[in-house]
């Protein structure tokens, strides 16, 4: 009998340990899976700051570049400088000068001073001789001086105070004593 209790032990023993392995399948299948794990602290990083406004500043502005003159006078003197000034007032007023020589009675003769700058533009006009029994010819000498500039630059010089003589005849022409070709 032995053999026979040794295997109807084995049995039971085969089915209690099949028993167990159920039991522990399910109970396996019956249990709660595990907590999920704790979420991690949320970090609140503040956004990073602003950048600084970007100010463009605009470049300089060029220097001033100085023009220099179309016309020059290399005269040394306020004499030798008076040519140059007439030779330009005669180019530019070319039709109102009174050709060859000139009566012996003029309707006006006045002498006029006249500055220059280192630009050959005018900066003042001043009457020495006035010839005050017709205004209305000193207004057109001082208009026509004045709308001549650009006068020769006198570049040795650096500025220049002329004195010219106006020769005014009566029908609105003139010479200018330094070129004047005389009276009859």
């Amino acid at each position: 009998m032995r053999l026979q209790e040794t295997q109807s032990f084995s049995f039971l023993r085969l089915w209690a340990l099949r028993g167990a392995m159920a039991l522990a399948v399910l109970m396996a299948g019956c249990a709660t899976p595990p907590p999920p794990p704790p979420p991690a602290p949320v970090v609140v990083v503040p956004p990073p700051p602003p950048p600084p406004p970007v100010v463009v500043v605009p470049p300089p502005p060029p220097a001033p570049v100085e023009v220099l003159p179309t016309f020059v006078s290399h005269a040394l003197s306020a004499r030798e400088y008076r040519r140059d000034a007439a030779g330009h007032l005669y180019k530019k007023y070319s039709e109102q000068v009174f050709p060859g020589k000139l009566p012996p009675l003029l309707l006006a003769v006045g002498v006029l001073d006249v500055d220059i700058d280192k630009r050959g533009e005018v900066s003042a006009v001043r009457w020495t001789r006035a010839p005050n029994q017709v205004p209305a010819v000193m207004a057109e000498i001082e208009r026509k001086v004045r709308a001549a500039a650009p006068y020769p630059a006198p570049v040795k010089m650096g500025q220049v105070t002329y004195t010219e003589t106006w020769l005014w005849h009566k029908t609105g022409r003139f010479q200018l004593d330094t070129l004047t070709e005389g009276q009859k």
